[in-house]
């Protein structure tokens, strides 16, 4: 069965999306390689509509890599009631049940399914007990304010699979069920 995969960047204090600069630059390069090891296990990745809006606009023409080539190849499969307004090859509504949906998209053939950005998928994925990893990119701030991913959650365990420390204190946390 295929992994649904969860990977964020987030602060100390697990805000996930503000509009400060809160990543460390030092730990650039090792975020790279992170970020390369795990997309390369992945060949479909789920977005809500605000994450797919937001880089239908940016990264068909982004230069940026290893993720450009990534994202604009990979399938796409985003949770909305409404089409978007943008065209983004490889994109592909969900018209089922999120549930169901990511239910028989775990059950084909194929590698992981990642979820990058879209908080509130990324929630109702986690509540619904659908996430099988989270690979976290957690940075040495704290941003005091912002959207979280894991807000108002039921307790849930996981086993911290691995851990690696960049120069500048990021931690890269992988985590299993």
């Amino acid at each position: 069965m295929r992994k649904v995969v969860l990977y964020h960047l987030m602060s100390l204090d697990g805000v996930a999306y503000e509009d400060g600069d809160w990543l460390a630059d030092d730990d650039g390069p090792q975020l790279v390689d992170y970020l390369r090891r795990v997309i390369t296990t992945q060949d479909d990745v789920l977005l809500g509509r605000g994450t797919y809006d937001y880089w239908a606009g940016y990264w068909p023409t982004s230069d940026f890599q290893p993720f450009a080539d990534f994202i604009n190849g990979t399938r796409k499969h985003i949770v909305t009631s409404s089409a978007p307004t943008r065209e983004w090859a490889n994109s592909t509504l969900v018209t089922s049940p999120l549930r169901d949906y990511v239910t028989a998209l775990k059950q084909g053939s194929g590698g992981d399914i990642g979820i990058h950005g879209s908080i509130e998928l990324a929630r109702s994925l986690l509540q619904a007990g659908l996430v099988d990893e989270l690979r976290l990119v957690v940075a040495p701030a704290v941003a005091g304010h912002g959207r979280r991913v894991f807000e108002g959650d039921d307790v849930q365990s996981w086993k911290l699979l691995d851990l690696e420390r960049g120069k500048n204190g990021t931690l890269f946390l992988d985590y299993g069920r």
